[in-house]
């Protein structure tokens, strides 16, 4: 199964980097990215493994927790679209 990346998720993963350089531990940040890519690539082995998003309760819309962020992907037959990387006390809202 094919992973892509949104727009909103590379951005996502583009403020954590700026985020933890202007905390002046930017080695924290690339760390955090190389594990949430980590868990990322552990999906097209097992792409529901992630929960329903609360918020929205759709099937194709889940989450990976990699605490203190949410992985947001959508899953279809062909492929899977992650969409953002958030601090987990965000809630989702569709645009």
């Amino acid at each position: 199964m094919k992973i892509e990346f949104a727009e909103s998720a590379i951005c996502d993963l583009e403020d954590i980097r700026s985020y933890y350089t202007e905390q002046q531990v930017p080695q924290v940040g690339e760390n955090f990215i190389l594990e949430i890519i980590n868990h990322i690539e552990t999906l097209p082995d097992n792409p529901k493994i992630g929960r329903q998003v609360p918020e929205f309760q759709m099937s194709s819309i889940r989450e990976l927790i990699h605490s203190p962020f949410r992985i947001v992907y959508v899953l279809n037959k062909i492929s899977m679209q992650i969409i953002r990387v958030w601090r987990s006390e965000r809630l989702m809202k569709m645009p």
